[in-house]
């Protein structure tokens, strides 16, 4: 079937059209051409701010003058993973999709359903003549997967409207009033290299689902930096093992699916008979969730040079020692993730080390106490640590008049309750709502699952119970 005929045809027709467009994170001067063409195709009010938002804004259809002005939001840019064997380049190419049963997936990479589907939702509000809303302004923004720039760099008095509505969760059940902060840890050293004292090992680990670093922290993933991190654990103190290169992982916001290293130890048999015993035992822990996870490790030969053995240790006990995971549950939202960190990315290059983390959490103390966990953890190893890209999480507002309509309208049309929540992923709703302080938020989308990794895939029936659920609230918008 091809994606276009698929119902709700005009959510899809945009969805594959804004597929077509490279849109990777601080990489979205395309895309950013492509809705403002589209806006200004219209005939519609366009503006691209400063720092490269789009702001489209249309006039209330007749009869919804009187109602309260809304914001529709999502961003522009996606998470960029593929499969190590597809060959794909993000800045040039197009997203290949294909159906498969009730869901749309992309061939060997992340689909762009985050935050796509919302992007189309918007592009097709924009675009119709037979659905009555309100006076609209499309807020669009960028690099929200690598920073959220552009709802930082979003000044005030450059939006009117007094309720946004935020398309960017992946849960078609769930209203979501509010959601996590972040900051990004980064910690980075140089060492001299040296020759190789041992024999050469090499250490791969794929085939994990990996995930969103927010919504997905709590479910028991794999992180394959962890799990190397463990493995070269085992040679640590009686292998004099030599690193000579790590490459874990990608973006902070994913958890690590993949990592491999090579270095040197003392006797390759020894440590790859004992390797193989935690292997067992790691294939064994993660048979229920990982079914594809596969870890090797074999002798190898190079002539790159190594880190000193002294040195060595230090990177080996920091990544067994950093907190990965869940760091505690919310004591106030039953089975929210309060604060996490993402060991996301390690790599060890001709003698150059950076470890990428993003620490969340919807309660600022606790972001801060993980991250300077973390930044004592490197420090002691004698790493330099930065911070960076701290942005503040969404305060929840239950009781609010667009929360109570969207519930009304919930229960009338699907005949159930939907779950009103919080999230551990990073909305732009607390950035927006720091410059727009009495803005009314709410943020809710279609189901995904997936985000984040080449298994991202779109449900489609629930996109087209979202697409009717927002037509629906775009009526029911109250009266100022």
């Amino acid at each position: 079937m091809e994606i276009t005929q698929i119902e709700p045809q005009i959510v899809w027709k945009n969805f594959a059209a804004l597929n077509a467009i490279p849109r990777p994170s601080k990489k979205e001067e395309k895309v950013i051409a492509f809705i403002k063409n589209f806006g200004e195709n219209l005939g519609l009010e366009t503006i691209v701010d400063e720092v490269g938002n789009v702001i489209i804004k249309k006039p209330a259809t007749p009869g919804m003058e009187d109602r309260k002005a809304i914001v529709m939001q999502s961003h522009l840019d996606m998470v960029c993973q593929k499969n190590n064997d597809v060959l794909f380049d993000f800045e040039t190419q197009g997203i290949q999709m294909e159906v498969d049963g009730d869901w749309l997936k992309a061939k060997g990479t992340t689909l762009g359903a985050d935050n796509g589907l919302g992007v189309a939702a918007i592009m097709s509000v924009l675009e119709s003549s037979d659905i009555p809303h309100p006076a609209l302004e499309a807020l669009f923004t960028i690099d929200e997967e690598t920073g959220m720039t552009g709802a930082i760099g979003l000044k005030p008095g450059q939006l009117s409207g007094e309720i946004l509505l935020n398309l960017d969760t992946e849960e078609d059940d769930e209203i979501d009033i509010g959601c996590a902060g972040g900051i990004d840890v980064t910690a980075w050293q140089n060492y001299n290299l040296e020759d190789a004292k041992g024999q050469i090992v090499k250490i791969e680990i794929k085939g994990l689902q990996g995930g969103h670093s927010g919504m997905d922290i709590h479910k028991g993933f794999g992180n394959a930096n962890v799990i190397l991190g463990r493995l070269l654990y085992t040679g640590v103190y009686n292998q004099n093992i030599q690193l000579i290169s790590i490459d874990g992982g990608g973006l902070r916001n994913a958890i690590p699916r993949e990592a491999n290293a090579v270095f040197s130890v003392r006797n390759v048999v020894e440590f790859i008979d004992n390797a193989n015993i935690l292997i067992a035992s790691i294939l064994e822990e993660f048979a229920n969730v990982e079914k594809d996870l596969q870890i090797n490790i074999e002798n190898f030969s190079t002539t790159e040079k190594a880190i000193s053995e002294e040195d060595s240790k230090k990177i080996i006990l920091a990544l067994k020692s950093a907190h990965n995971g869940v760091y505690r549950m919310s004591p106030d939202v039953a089975d929210l993730v309060e604060t996490s960190n993402n060991i996301a990315r390690v790599e060890l290059k001709d003698g150059t080390l950076k470890i990428l983390n993003l620490s969340r959490s919807s309660v600022d103390s606790t972001k801060f106490a993980v991250a300077e966990q973390l930044k004592s953890v490197f420090e002691l190893a004698g790493f330099e640590v930065e911070f960076s890209g701290s942005y503040p999480g969404w305060k929840p507002k239950p009781g609010s008049e667009i929360v109570k309509i969207m519930e009304k309208i919930y229960e009338r049309d699907f005949g159930s309750k939907p779950h009103v929540v919080a999230c551990h992923a990073g909305l732009e709703c607390g950035i927006i709502g720091a410059n727009y302080p009495e803005m009314e938020m709410v943020s809710f989308g279609p189901t995904i699952r997936g985000a984040h990794s080449p298994e991202e895939k779109a449900n489609i029936p629930s996109t087209k119970k979202f697409w009717g659920f927002l037509k629906e609230i775009l009526k029911e918008i109250p009266k100022k």
